[in-house]
């Protein structure tokens, strides 16, 4: 019984190693065309996971063709104090600079006793997460929050 569950366990780590390793496939064209017709998107997060999982949902529109006016990230909760210079994130959110606006929930950072000059490079604190997601929403984005 144990080596069959053994078994079982590495088949499921292969499986997952290689879907993460191939990504999310294109988007098929319809999905592309319903999306290019509202081009702006922000999405609310609170964790890294789901901060790190809507960078890599910006590169699979990309991939896919979508027209992306505006692709903003509202960021709140306790992954603001990992948004630091120098930082695993700091590296990871590298290569989004200048593509992708994130926002920083100035009350999270008074929370966790995280100041502006500590953030890295392309974030910009806003008053509150929730009341720039309705900003973005009065704006015309499409949001999602996670």
């Amino acid at each position: 019984m144990r080596k069959t569950i053994r078994i079982i366990a590495c088949f499921l780590l292969l499986f997952c190693a290689n879907m993460k390793a191939f990504g999310q496939e294109k988007l098929s064209e319809d999905i592309v065309a319903d999306l290019k017709q509202t081009p702006k998107f922000a999405f609310g997060v609170s964790d890294e996971f789901h901060l790190k999982g809507v960078l890599n949902m910006y590169d699979t529109l990309m991939d896919s063709g979508v027209v992306i006016e505006a692709f903003e990230i509202v960021v709140k909760g306790k992954v603001v104090k990992d948004l630091v210079k120098g930082s695993e994130l700091d590296t990871f959110f590298e290569k989004y600079r200048g593509k992708v606006k994130v926002s920083v929930c100035s009350m999270a950072m008074k929370k966790l006793g995280v100041t502006e000059d500590q953030l890295f490079e392309g974030l910009e604190p806003v008053p509150t997460a929730s009341i720039r997601m309705l900003q973005l929403q009065a704006n015309g984005y499409n949001t999602l929050s996670y």
